[in-house]
């Protein structure tokens, strides 16, 4: 193997490698990210459950490969001829997991205020390129193996146990907290090098930290209620069923409001009724209550008032996310909003729209679809 190894790097491609080592990091940490964008799918699919175990699992074992490295426990055995490899495993690791989490993510967040959680986690996404030069620094490397480590298990505890709610929320971040401190402990009480370099208790109360924090996200709704995510969400003139398929009718936006189809302007005759249609994705044998938090902006108090919350039942497995909608009659012009909550009141989206009353059905810019 060292052989081979000496001939690799005396070779055209392996020098050419060397020469360009600086830009290894930033292609580790595109590598994890394309990998995962490239062949993840849905959470509860048995190969993304199988991947999303084995990049925790490896990353874990590589933190302490690469931890115990400087004190040459691993001297004159096949692990250390790699050591020098450790770091972009590391970021590698990190990246893709980040990745997947942003791309799972992604499909749980609405223009509210769930949004801050998600750029937390695209800026850890692309921070991780800058991590290159630091990342032999001990007290950043457990830090962001916490916060990765903290968001695994929030999403894998609930899809394994079919279950989520605020108690398995709580049972995920002690998972990951004792996971992590039992490895920091484990490397700690192996590792002279680390003994010297850091301190535990400063170590410890930073791990401490964020775990308050990710509880303070939760407390003011600040996360989204993975792994349950809203696929779809727009106000409707009509919503019929048909053969177990939603027909929706809606008001088309115009051509040049690209990042929507929907118009947000609903144009409503005497009499008519508003429609909210929504799909929510969750794991296989997953069932959770959802509920339809209608409410309006009063212009003259200038906060909004709720009017109802109709609720029904989530339940899991469809690709495309369990359809659902709620309508209501009379309501006010001016400006309204749909919480899609759940039953512990996480936001899981929001639909806002502004009524206008006509005195003729709106036609131009109807359509039908099929969900």
């Amino acid at each position: 193997m060292k052989r081979a190894l000496v001939r690799y790097r005396k070779s055209a491609f392996g020098r050419y490698v060397i020469r360009n080592q600086k830009y290894a990091p930033i292609l580790f940490f595109m590598g994890g990210f394309i990998f995962d964008t490239l062949t993840l799918g849905r959470i509860d699919r048995t190969y993304d459950t199988v991947v999303l175990c084995s990049h925790m699992t490896l990353l874990s074992l590589t933190l302490y490969f690469f931890n115990l490295s400087d004190d040459g426990k691993w001297k004159n055995i096949f692990i250390d001829r790699y050591s020098e490899y450790f770091p972009l495993a590391i970021q590698f690791f990190f990246g893709a997991l980040s990745s997947a989490f942003v791309i799972y993510f992604f499909r749980s967040v609405s223009l509210s205020k769930t949004m801050v959680f998600f750029i937390l986690l695209v800026l850890l996404l692309f921070a991780n390129e800058f991590l290159k030069k630091k990342i032999s620094n001990k007290y950043l490397q457990f830090s962001v193996y916490f916060f990765i480590s903290f968001t695994f298990f929030t999403f894998m505890v609930p899809t394994l146990i079919k279950e989520m709610n605020t108690f398995v929320f709580i049972i995920s971040g002690l998972l990951s907290l004792a996971c992590t401190l039992a490895l920091i402990l484990f490397i700690y009480t192996s590792s002279p090098s680390t003994r010297a370099e850091i301190s535990l208790k400063k170590l410890i109360s930073g791990i401490l930290t964020i775990y308050l924090v990710i509880n303070v996200f939760y407390y003011f709704n600040l996360i989204p209620p993975v792994p349950l995510a809203m696929e779809t969400g727009f106000v409707a003139h009509d919503v019929g069923k048909k053969n177990n398929e939603y027909i929706v009718t809606y008001e088309r936006d115009e051509w040049y409001i690209f990042w929507r189809t929907h118009n947000i302007n609903f144009h409503r005759h005497a009499g008519e009724r508003v429609y909210v249609f929504t799909s929510v994705f969750a794991p296989t044998a997953i069932k959770k209550s959802v509920f339809h938090r209608w409410q309006w902006y009063n212009p003259e108090t200038g906060r909004w008032e709720i009017t109802e919350d109709i609720g029904f039942e989530v339940t899991g497995g469809r690709d495309h996310g369990y359809r659902g909608f709620t309508y209501k009659n009379n309501l006010k012009e001016g400006k309204w909003e749909v919480h899609i909550i759940t039953q512990e009141e996480l936001l899981l989206g929001v639909v806002g729209f502004v009524i206008k009353n006509t005195s003729e059905p709106n036609i131009e810019g109807m359509v039908k679809e099929t969900f």
